[in-house]
């Protein structure tokens, strides 16, 4: 059996099992609360890969089933911006 420290719960954040039963013994137990605290599900895969196993371990750990669960705010990620932008350059010109 793996140990808890090697299962990696989110691969863009490199968070482990442990690491997320860490949180949730600390009282940690929404997805919103656990995302805001450690950034999971903030990565490049915005949770799709991470977010059914954070909140199965939520729902085992809460005694709850996972339809039960607060569903946690879908926020897309911000468009780009032109470099121009960031540096001062005026475009238009």
């Amino acid at each position: 059996m793996m140990k808890e420290e090697n299962i990696v719960i989110c691969r863009c954040e490199d968070f482990t099992l442990k690491e997320l039963r860490e949180l949730l013994e600390q009282g940690f137990n929404t997805v919103e609360e656990i995302k805001r605290v450690a950034r999971l599900g903030m990565g490049p895969c915005q949770g799709k890969t991470c977010g059914p196993l954070i909140k199965r371990e939520i729902a085992k750990y809460t005694k709850q089933k996972i339809e039960d669960l607060d569903r946690e705010a879908s926020r897309p990620p911000y468009g780009g911006i032109m470099f121009g932008q960031v540096v001062g350059d005026d475009i238009e010109k």
